[in-house]
């Protein structure tokens, strides 16, 4: 697949997604999120993609978010919104709550407003140091609309989550990862080493025993804790007829790495 405003690299089992607009601080227009979500929906159909790492181009910006010139241009409140039918919403990610394939989000930059967005909805967050993150969005007439008044409270405090969506304010790097919103800051060099180490990390696992993992967490956190734990989720019950776990067990009692096929 040819694209214009993002790069799509395979490296075995990893799908690496970046957006790739830096003379706009990778800011998403609607063909961009048209991109995206097509990206998306080919590393979600794949069998052998098993994790996705979602970055920006340069080292400016992760993503500045909705690209507003693109929305002035075209007089419509849609912003980077395609305005045809286009799965997973902004960015083609921030509605895609069908896919329980991990995603990390490899933060190199600016993470504000869409981008953000973009960012909360993976799985795990990676940061450079220079890092910076914030919903400004009612500075231009618009909110979080992309799931940010809505991840950011279920995430962190509530009243450091009003802080951060009423007033603009943006924090740094240090202070998302003392929140809990990103997992690791690094060096700008080792950015993306350190998302391939953790994406290395995820694959010791079972691809469907991981996204059983995953479909739990994100649907069950709805749920009181027993019911949670009394849902029988779908992942789950593919993961108990796979071939994998079969494999899991005798690799163990065989003393050697597990091969898996995430079948």
């Amino acid at each position: 697949m040819a694209f214009e405003h993002i790069a799509v690299e395979k490296k075995e089992h990893i799908t690496i997604v970046t957006m790739n607009r830096p003379e706009v601080r990778n800011a998403i227009s609607p063909k961009t999120s048209a991109e995206m979500s097509e990206a998306f929906n080919a590393f979600d159909e794949d069998n052998e993609a098993w994790i996705c790492i979602v970055t920006g181009a340069g080292e400016k910006a992760f993503s500045a978010g909705n690209d507003l010139k693109a929305q002035a241009g075209g007089g419509g409140g849609g912003g980077g919104r395609p305005s045809g039918p286009t799965k997973g919403g902004f960015g083609g990610i921030t509605s895609r709550f069908d896919c329980f394939k991990p995603f990390i989000a490899a933060v190199n930059g600016l993470a504000l407003g869409g981008g953000f967005e973009i960012a909360l909805s993976c799985d795990i967050i990676i940061a450079v140091e220079e890092a910076v993150f914030g919903l400004p969005e009612p500075r231009v007439g618009l909110m979080a609309g992309a799931g940010g008044v809505h991840k950011l409270p279920r995430q962190i405090p509530y009243h450091a989550a009003m802080d951060m969506i009423l007033t603009s304010k943006q924090i740094t790097a240090q202070q998302a990862l003392q929140y809990g919103i990103v997992s690791q800051v690094v060096k700008r060099e080792e950015l993306m080493n350190t998302a391939m180490n953790v994406a290395a990390e995820i694959m010791k696992g079972a691809p469907l025993s991981i996204r059983a993992s995953k479909e739990s967490a994100v649907k069950g956190i709805r749920l009181p804790l027993d019911e949670a734990m009394a849902q029988r989720y779908d992942g789950v019950i593919k993961m108990y007829g796979s071939e994998d776990m079969r494999e899991g067990p005798l690799a163990f009692v065989q003393k050697r790495q597990p091969n898996w096929k995430a079948r």
